[in-house]
């Protein structure tokens, strides 16, 4: 019981954070993913250590934290796109630096903090562009995955526990089936008749697409985690949220299906 007080607290906090910052202003909302994003990058490398490597800490999450700072002043129209390709030069640094560290393994080095980048730092980037992918900063898309992916990740759950029995993917994630990812792409497809009917700037058949993007690559993404830690043996990603683990735990499955959600808006 106590543990259940606590899981409902903390995710009554996290949303209302998440969607109050989000709902208020551009400022706010890119105030709070940069910071997750820094929280999420010191996640990934201190769980990289758990597995030998020594990836460049200081700099992947100053480079990360820049990435996303750059994405947010290009949405604003503070700074035009082309300032994205400083990022370039800045991340060739990374292997720069790494011949003057003397650690083991270095390209594993390397490779660890580019990742962390790639896996953390430009996902939460990305998502600057979601909410201006209208020309203008609005929170209703990004109102509207988040719904989406919560309603697939509690409607798994619930029809899993309740009629879960072919395994999904048991080498990573034995807890996951075929039964709770019918019901969680089912619930979510009922969502997604409430919020195109909100949510008008883009039309129902888009939200048709994206749902179903997030619960394709969304769910891929949770495994993509569950593959990580099991490489390390750690069960969280982390213990910021108490009852769900890290930043990695909540933000698996949009970390994954961000890309593919920009290029589909940008697409069309």
């Amino acid at each position: 019981m106590k543990n259940f007080f606590t899981r409902t607290l903390t995710a009554g906090a996290f949303v209302a954070v998440l969607l109050g910052c989000t709902y208020y202003s551009q400022i706010s909302f890119s105030i709070l993913f940069f910071i997750i994003t820094i929280l999420g990058l010191l996640e990934f490398y201190k769980l990289v250590e758990k597995s030998g490597a020594y990836p460049q800490k200081f700099v992947g999450t100053s480079l990360g934290g820049l990435i996303f700072m750059l994405s947010s002043f290009v949405c604003s129209h503070i700074l035009p796109p082309i300032i994205l390709v400083l990022t370039f030069p800045i991340i060739a640094l990374v292997f720069i630096i790494e011949l003057f560290r003397n650690k083991e393994k270095p390209f594993s080095n390397i490779g660890f903090t580019l990742l962390g980048l790639l896996y953390v730092a430009v996902p939460f980037s990305l998502l600057n562009f979601i909410t201006t992918s209208t020309g203008i900063y609005t929170f209703t898309i990004l109102f509207g995955v988040f719904f989406i992916l919560w309603s697939n990740d509690a409607g798994a759950y619930i029809v899993g526990s309740l009629l879960g029995k072919h395994k999904l993917f048991p080498r990573i994630s034995p807890a996951k089936s075929w039964e709770g990812s019918i019901g969680g792409a089912l619930i979510s497809y009922a969502i997604v008749f409430i919020i195109s009917g909100w949510y008008t700037c883009i039309s129902f058949f888009d939200w048709l697409i994206i749902a179903t993007i997030l619960i394709v690559i969304g769910t891929l993404g949770d495994l993509v985690e569950s593959l990580f830690k099991r490489s390390i043996n750690v069960k969280d990603s982390g213990t910021l949220l108490p009852g769900h683990g890290g930043i990695l735990d909540r933000f698996d499955s949009l970390i994954i299906s961000t890309p593919f959600i920009v290029a589909y808006l940008y697409l069309i």
